[in-house]
């Protein structure tokens, strides 16, 4: 999917309720906004090597009528703080008042959560928060397990720069250790704090409980379109126990949020499009 034509998306500093964060904001075409895109990008490296993906799928989701706002949480890309400065709460917040800024810009359009990775552990997390004010949809590329997995990946990083014929598991329990006593780690570059360790480690993919909505998860893998892995199965069925509207879907694609060249899946920006715009279509059919 190429970038969308007349593309007009505006790098800001934003004043979140005091917090100064950097954000691309791509403003809807075509009038009032059919629904508002808060992207919430994965951790540490992950982030990167996802930028085009979520710059191809913000544009488009904008030439589609949404007013889409991609932030850089705490410490990260271009916001103030270093990594080592942010906590899971702090990046909960972050989208928070991201989400209240939308508001501002595209009143009560439906409001999607879209998060990629330890992004859609913090979607999920804030959308709990916000179900009372705001209630949202969650659009989950590839979501995590758990955020304790997450927490394991990127401290096996630091695992596969020490160690050379080393004891894994002695060096891994060294590292939990580390942040239990409240030390950061470092791994690839990135000092992770105990805050932020905490935070991830806890995060679960369970639906808020008072109120339901969309949710389209979306995976990729393969060459063939299919279901979502086997193991994300209970997940989904909690969701929709929970009266949850749920799409899930595995495409075909890389995993682009983790390889060294800048890889796309077009699937993926595909079936996202299609997801958003009939879920405007049912919205504006039940409006008329």
């Amino acid at each position: 999917m190429p970038p969308a034509a007349g593309d007009r998306a505006q790098p800001l500093y934003l004043d979140l309720d005091g917090a100064r964060r950097f954000c691309l904001h791509h403003p809807a075409h075509g009038g009032a906004p059919r629904a508002r895109v808060l992207y919430l990008h994965p951790l540490a490296e992950e982030m990167n090597r996802s930028r085009r993906m979520a710059s191809l799928q913000a544009r488009a989701l904008a030439a589609a009528g949404c007013e889409v706002l991609q932030i850089d949480l705490l410490g990260c890309g271009d916001s103030p703080g270093d990594f080592r400065d942010a906590t899971w709460d702090a990046w909960r917040d972050d989208a928070l008042r991201a989400s209240r800024w939308l508001r501002g810009r595209a009143g009560n359009a439906p409001l999607w959560l879209w998060g990629l990775r330890a992004g859609a552990l913090l979607a999920v997390e804030a959308a709990r928060a916000l179900e009372e004010q705001d209630p949202c949809n969650l659009l989950l590329w590839q979501p995590p397990a758990s955020g304790r997995a997450v927490l394991q990946q990127f401290l096996r990083l630091r695992l596969a720069q020490a160690l050379a014929g080393g004891d894994a598991a002695a060096l891994m329990k060294s590292l939990r250790a580390q942040l239990e006593a409240g030390q950061a780690v470092q791994a690839a570059g990135y000092e992770l704090s105990s805050a932020l360790a905490r935070g991830l480690e806890a995060a679960q993919l369970t639906p808020p409980p008072a109120r339901a909505g969309h949710l389209a998860w979306l995976e990729v893998g393969g060459t063939e379109p299919g279901e979502p892995a086997p193991g994300a199965q209970p997940t989904l069925a909690a969701w929709r126990a929970a009266g949850w509207r749920v799409d899930a879907h595995r495409l075909p694609g890389p995993a682009f949020w983790a390889t060294a060249e800048t890889e796309t899946a077009p699937a993926l920006l595909q079936a996202t499009q299609a997801l958003l715009a009939a879920t405007a279509v049912v919205r504006e059919g039940a409006a008329a």
